[in-house]
């Protein structure tokens, strides 16, 4: 296959997808009818009106708990496929994964000691 038809095809896929999509939200919009009810617009939790307003700010210290939590995600989204290529590629790979889980585990460090992983 030569790159102009994988790139046709590519295009063809793309096409595909977006129609696809389009054609869905439009089956959506012409099947689920939406009414206007004065209680739609009102922000509510588990059937009572909130007492809170809808835009509270978190504390700023739930984004070092996120952001921990994306360091470990992306931790085990990069092992699974290591860990398929590891016999192939051998000691290469296991220095790599190695340098990679250092870097973790500094910025495991620099969280613990700006207190991340207290509990408050």
């Amino acid at each position: 296959m030569s790159t102009l038809e994988q790139y046709a095809l590519l295009l063809g896929l793309t096409v595909g997808i977006v129609g696809f999509v389009l054609s869905l939200y439009a089956l959506a919009r012409a099947v689920g009818k939406t009414r206007k009810e004065a209680g739609k617009d009102v922000p509510a939790s588990s059937g009572q009106l909130s007492r809170d307003p809808v835009w509270v700010r978190y504390h700023a210290r739930y984004y070092g708990y996120a952001l921990l939590f994306l360091a470990f995600d992306m931790e085990m989204a990069y092992m699974y496929p290591w860990a398929v290529v590891y016999k192939e590629v051998g000691l290469v790979a296991l220095l790599d994964m190695g340098v990679f889980l250092a870097i973790l585990f500094l910025g495991l460090l620099y969280g613990w000691s700006q207190g991340a992983l207290r509990r408050q």
